[in-house]
């Protein structure tokens, strides 16, 4: 065998026996992550700030009015105050106080309906911290995805550089064709602007983390955990159920239900008249002093215009939360059936490549390797399924990552832990 035959299958050799080395980067907890996150990130913040402000309402809902304070004078002869004053009877100067009260139960009712605003608003909270875990989740793991694709291009694009190479000796010497330096080329080129996408892409998503982490721009992050498979352990009846009984969008949506059913109760309350009671003391000179007490009583007489007016639009209301509610379980319902039909099918083929493609691939390259020795095939078949093998290794990795993307949202919209 030739020096230049020995070489070449020295190379090809290697083809086969190269893997990836361990990155020397400090490794990135996604457990650490999400805590930082949740205590940094702005939209967060401003979400628990918006349910301690709601907190504050219903004591001020269900109050009585401000009273009133009201000082006064009459005056006799003149318009300045004390003119007249204890020799005219109509001349005075005192004051009253006057306080307003809702018909029993309208308060209570809308305090109640300011409480179920506020259990809306925690339930948005919730919400929005679960989607913030999400997109630090997806973000981590398209991440972990553009590591681990860009090494295999980089070991591949490595070997095919020595290939190439040995190729150009092959051809100088008349034992190769120029076809054969020409293709190899060409899957260099297409290996090295696959790389750049990905160097592109792992960029954004390392500014995405660190914008979700409110770190200022330009901070280091370092490498991700690198994808394991990841089995789908729940069926989809069991998610199903999960999000009825956890998800805070249709927890909001109840307590918007329910808000509403007391905001009909209110509507209905305000057919009965407000009270509003006054006490006033007036000082007329030397003579004596004047007392005064009264009612006023808030009559509901245009009621046909007003209050039937105001029960029909809550029941309307009612009726319209309601209908929010089914919309919101159906969406939910659809998209936690694609999320799981989604990594359901990237597990299974996940697993495919892993234990089936990938090492057929191997042996179907090993095979040509040997048959390339003996010359019973030419470079062009062992190049090709040298690519397939590389595609097959970029198709498992992005499988995995489909798998830990639907699992995210599922965990998002079921409020359940799911990625182990």
């Amino acid at each position: 065998m030739s020096k230049v035959q020995t070489r070449i299958l020295a190379v090809l050799g290697l083809l086969l026996a190269a893997q990836v080395l361990p990155a020397q980067e400090p490794r990135e907890s996604l457990n650490a992550l999400l805590q930082e996150a949740l205590g940094n990130n702005p939209e967060v913040l401003a979400a628990q700030k918006r349910y301690e402000a709601s907190r504050q309402r219903p004591s001020q809902a269900s109050s009585l009015p401000d009273p009133m304070f009201s000082p006064s004078y009459n005056s006799s002869g003149a318009p300045w105050p004390g003119a007249g004053l204890g020799t005219e009877p109509t001349a005075n100067i005192g004051f009253m106080v006057s306080q307003e009260f809702p018909f029993p139960g309208k308060r209570k009712l809308m305090g109640e309906m300011a409480a179920k605003e506020a259990e809306a608003e925690f339930q948005e909270y919730q919400a929005v911290q679960l989607s913030l875990v999400s997109k630090v989740k997806q973000a981590y793991y398209r991440l972990a995805y553009t590591h681990a694709a860009t090494d295999v291009l980089a070991r591949n694009i490595d070997l095919l550089l020595k290939l190439l190479r040995i190729t150009q000796v092959r051809y100088s010497v008349g034992k190769a064709a120029q076809q054969d330096i020409l293709k190899a080329q060409t899957q260099l080129s297409i290996l090295e602007t696959r790389k750049v996408q990905l160097e592109r892409e792992r960029e954004a998503r390392k500014a995405e983390l660190i914008s979700l982490l409110n770190r200022p721009p330009g901070s280091r992050l370092g490498m991700p955990e690198a994808l394991e498979p990841q089995p789908l352990t729940w069926r989809l009846e069991e998610l199903y159920a999960a999000a009825r009984e956890n998800s805070p969008t249709l927890r909001k949506e109840q307590k918007m239900i329910e808000r509403a059913d007391l905001a009909l109760n209110l509507a209905r309350k305000e057919y009965y008249p407000d009270f509003s009671f006054g006490g006033g003391y007036y000082n007329m000179g030397g003579m004596p002093d004047m007392y005064m007490f009264r009612a006023d009583i808030k009559i509901p007489l245009y009621f046909f215009r007003k209050q039937r007016a105001g029960v029909a639009e809550q029941a309307s209301s009612l009726v319209g939360s309601r209908r929010n509610y089914e919309a919101a379980n159906q969406s939910l319902h659809y998209q936690i059936k694609d999320e799981y039909l989604t990594a359901d099918a990237s597990a299974r083929l996940a697993d495919m490549y892993g234990k089936a493609v990938i090492p057929q691939a191997n042996l179907t390259l090993e095979s040509s390797l040997a048959s390339y020795e003996t010359g019973a095939i030419d470079f062009l078949s062992v190049l090709m399924n040298y690519m397939t093998l590389v595609e097959y290794e970029l198709n498992y990795y992005e499988e995995l990552q489909n798998v830990y993307l639907a699992l995210s949202g599922l965990e998002e919209m079921t409020a359940t832990k799911l990625i182990r």
